[in-house]
């Protein structure tokens, strides 16, 4: 049976906190793109088909094709910092995109200027932007509020999204004021630092009944009274955590490894990288919020509850290191010492020189689109199926995370296909066994 969803008629906003090298780098790539310069390479939602029927069949239609996806040139992009630089100074000083290019679209990027931001120096103490609204935490919820409303009245958007593109904020657990939507708000009355700004962005996006993605690995939708909020308001939520670099190459990894049931000893991770996040990721709290993000992706994958004999003394570290002349070139290292047969062994050693930004803007352009289009089918509360984008994916509650990255991509396509009314495919073919026993 196929979901009637609703068609992606009219333009889509994309409002982003944090618009900084991640951001601006999707903005100025969606622009290059819809002027014809560039190709959306990464982006499942741009680039990616999808198999339908049998293999016989061969139906392979390009994903943007067969679901109702918001196309590029429909969307509208702002958002908030805590700098004021427009879009195009702000991709000029993150230097992830050449200058030749930021010049071809220029005036669509210097059009967009950051709203003031929702900020909290407590939660990100290496930033000293001034750019940034003031009231407790409640007036900074109905100010962000009024933020969306107006974005979208002035552009004669139909629909708007969240995406949080802006910094890792320090590590911290829920509490008694996170565990309801009633304790919640009656915390943003109080003024409760307790409150992150991610959680403030969240709160009035979802109460507005506006999809948000969490690109970082903060607590945020990841609460119990945001999830409660998503569910009355019929509206999607996504988190957390970009996945990007070391992560990546792990959820592509380990899935093998655990396959042939090679076993693990250890597995070191450290990285350099500058810009912003790496200025943020220096202080030891924000660093803490990440590691715990990126810790839980081997756990999950190689199970070593199941597993003991090969997994149940795995050593792993993660190390994160500031280093400004990198800028936004991330580059991680690991070092894997595995076993195999008899216990013999091996060792696997990976050098990732990556650009953390243009890994990332394509993942956060599809969570957006595909958000939009869950509101559109009626979806609410946490979106396991786009797990596919993110290091510490947000389940039901009591539910492992599943970071296999292939396992994942089977879930996103069988979601497409049941809002399509296609059948799900499970890889099994049974039209080759029915072969096999034809005899028997």
């Amino acid at each position: 049976m196929k979901i009637d969803i609703k068609p992606a008629t009219g333009k889509l906003g994309i409002l982003i906190p944090g618009l900084g090298a991640v951001a601006t780098t999707l903005i100025a790539g969606v622009e290059a793109v819809k002027k014809g310069i560039s190709q959306p390479v990464g982006s499942l939602t741009q680039m990616g088909s999808i198999r339908l029927g049998k293999r016989t069949e061969n139906r392979h239609p390009k994903i943007k094709d067969f679901v109702p996806l918001a196309k590029l040139e429909d969307i509208v992009f702002g958002g908030w910092d805590v700098y004021e630089d427009n879009v195009y100074e702000a991709a000029m000083n993150a230097k992830v995109l050449e200058a030749s290019l930021l010049n071809e679209v220029r005036e669509g990027l210097e059009a967009i200027k950051p709203m003031k931001a929702a900020f909290d120096k407590n939660y990100a103490k290496n930033l000293d932007g001034t750019h940034v609204k003031t009231g407790t935490r409640y007036e900074l919820a109905q100010q962000v509020m009024e933020d969306i409303k107006n974005f979208q009245a002035d552009n004669g958007l139909d629909r708007v999204v969240l995406v949080w593109c802006g910094s890792t904020e320090v590590y911290f657990e829920g509490s008694e004021i996170h565990e309801t939507l009633a304790a919640f708000e009656q915390a943003l009355v109080d003024d409760d630092k307790r409150i992150a700004p991610s959680m403030i962005y969240a709160y009035a996006a979802l109460k507005l009944g506006v999809p948000f993605a969490n690109g970082a690995p903060n607590l945020t939708v990841d609460i119990p009274a945001m999830i409660e909020l998503a569910k009355l308001t019929n509206t999607p939520i996504a988190g957390k955590d970009f996945k990007t670099g070391q992560t990546l190459m792990k959820t592509v990894l380990a899935p093998g490894l655990a396959a042939r049931s090679l076993g693990v000893h250890g597995w070191f991770s450290t990285n350099i990288l500058g810009n912003r996040d790496g200025l943020v990721l220096d202080d030891p709290d924000n660093f803490k919020t990440k590691e715990v993000s990126k810790l839980g992706v081997l756990e999950d994958i190689l199970r070593p509850e199941e597993n003991p004999e090969l997994y149940g003394e795995i050593f792993h570290k993660i190390r994160i290191n500031y280093y400004p002349p990198h800028g936004d070139n991330k580059e991680s290292w690991d070092n894997i010492d595995i076993f195999g047969w008899l216990g013999y062994k091996m060792q696997i050693k990976i050098n990732f020189l990556c650009r953390d930004s243009i890994l990332a803007a394509p993942i956060a352009l599809d969570l957006a689109i595909f958000c939009d289009m869950a509101k559109r089918a009626g979806m609410s509360g946490i979106q396991e199926w786009l797990s596919f984008y993110l290091k510490s994916p947000q389940t039901a509650p009591g539910l492992h995370a599943e970071n296999d990255i292939f396992k994942q991509l089977i879930k996103l396509e069988n979601t497409l296909r049941y809002l399509m009314g296609e059948d799900l495919i499970t890889h099994l073919g049974l039209d080759y066994y029915d072969d096999m026993f034809a005899g028997a």
